[in-house]
């Protein structure tokens, strides 16, 4: 089996949770922490490297998994990193990644953060025609970085509404329908010289995926007809490849999206072009799970009610979308054995004071208890950064591993990290705005 493919089973879940318990890392008074499997991301990034023509910048989106060492661990083996934000630039350089194997998306970027970026060479995906002309009124001030435009290729949404980002409504790029435009575009600034495109993060078919691809592509040959043939040096081809969530979800290989791009667009990869990726839900969600200690155990009704220390602070989207995102989880006994003996129907709950805080409804499991752990997996993206501060409670604690090698990636939230976290900032300077 491809490494892509490959993810965590509650047998080797299992075996590191309890190398954790023993090594100190999970003690008695640890309600939560995540776990991530940072030898497979590197194997991931391996088998990208395989795939693509070398050179090809793999730049993994910062928002999927914005915690610093796992970044630097990304950065560490050869990856550049995609920002969504300045914030995230900013992630990405704490993580120690070059600026020039950073990429900077966003559809609401400042001139101030446009300048910034511009002054430590940090490549732009332009995202609509008034940025453009922001940053060509600063060219002459300073040396322009690399800089692409993101185009809208107006394929349609997939099966989850709220990631699609392709529609032609999209609030995201500029829309290919407005060719025209794009190409005068490149004919006024010289320093256009990447196009950028992105259909959507899940939900995706591969056909929709690549022919947004292939759009796009077809818009670089209008555009060096009417401009200079190689005008366009890099294409950055976004991310968006799905993850099976479920046992029996459809999944793409990488192998297979990588074939059908060479078969509708070979002139990618041709050669004399520069490829960038941003996959990050394909890169991290499988390599991730989670681990919580069931605190009680009670009867409502005719539901027997687990309530575990992470739910919907953890898996916004699985709270309040349920019907889209789906987690596997399994039962392990107080000292991280897996459980057996006969199933019976257990609903799990969160922490937080809201009634949407269900995980699982009548989920069959072995029999739990108070003390046991509730595994969930495929965690690793989109879970930790979209955090939400509902109720106050703290970030748990998260570990790494690569074979027997554990280490700590992030410290637990104590309350006192709470509460200064919602404080007004006692360091500001004399002077400075409120």
């Amino acid at each position: 089996m491809s490494r892509w493919l490959e993810r965590t089973h509650v047998e080797d879940a299992s075996s590191v949770l309890r190398r954790a318990i023993a090594a100190g890392f999970f003690r008695e008074d640890t309600p939560a922490a995540l776990f991530h499997d940072l030898g497979r991301v590197r194997a991931r990034l391996t088998e990208l490297d395989a795939c693509f023509p070398e050179g090809t910048l793999h730049a993994v989106a910062v928002k999927a998994n914005p915690l610093v060492e796992i970044l630097r661990a990304l950065v560490a083996a050869g990856a550049g990193l995609e920002a969504a934000s300045f914030e995230e630039v900013r992630l990405a350089m704490a993580a120690d990644c070059p600026p020039s194997r950073i990429v900077f998306d966003s559809p609401a970027k400042t001139k101030d953060e446009l300048a910034w970026a511009l002054a430590h060479g940090v490549p732009i995906n332009v995202d609509n025609f008034e940025e453009l002309d922001r940053i060509a009124s600063r060219i002459g001030q300073t040396k322009p970085a690399h800089i692409g435009l993101r185009v809208n290729p107006q394929v349609g949404g997939g099966s989850i509404a709220l990631t699609s980002v392709a529609t032609r409504a999209s609030k995201f790029g500029v829309p290919i329908e407005r060719r025209d435009e794009i190409i005068a575009a490149f004919e006024a600034h010289p320093f256009l010289c990447a196009l950028h495109v992105h259909v959507g993060s899940q939900g995706m078919p591969l056909a929709t995926l690549v022919e947004g691809v292939r759009r796009v592509d077809s818009l670089r040959a209008e555009i060096e007809a009417r401009t200079s043939p190689g005008r366009v040096h890099t294409f950055d081809l976004g991310g968006g490849l799905p993850v099976a969530y479920r046992p029996d979800d459809t999944q793409i290989p990488l192998s297979a999206y990588v074939n059908a791009l060479k078969e509708t667009t070979p002139g990618l990869f041709a050669g004399g072009l520069r490829l960038v990726t941003e996959f990050g839900r394909a890169i991290h969600a499988t390599a991730g799970w989670a681990a919580s200690r069931i605190e009680y155990v009670k009867q409502a009704g005719d539901e027997r009610l687990a309530v575990i220390h992470l739910g919907a602070d953890l898996l916004v989207r699985r709270a309040y979308r349920p019907d889209e995102w789906h987690h596997e989880i399994a039962v392990l006994d107080a000292e991280g054995r897996p459980k057996g003996g006969p199933t019976e129907p257990v609903t799990i709950v969160g922490p937080l004071c809201f009634s949407g805080d269900v995980l699982a409804r009548g989920l069959a499991l072995p029999r739990v208890d108070p003390g046991d752990f509730v595994v969930l997996h495929d965690v690793g993206a989109y879970t930790l950064g979209m955090w939400s501060r509902h109720c106050s409670r703290g970030l748990p604690l998260v570990l790494g591993y690569d074979g027997e090698t554990l280490s700590v990636l992030k410290d637990r939230e104590t309350p006192d990290d709470v509460v200064a976290f919602w404080s007004r900032s006692r360091e500001q300077p004399p002077g400075s705005e409120p």
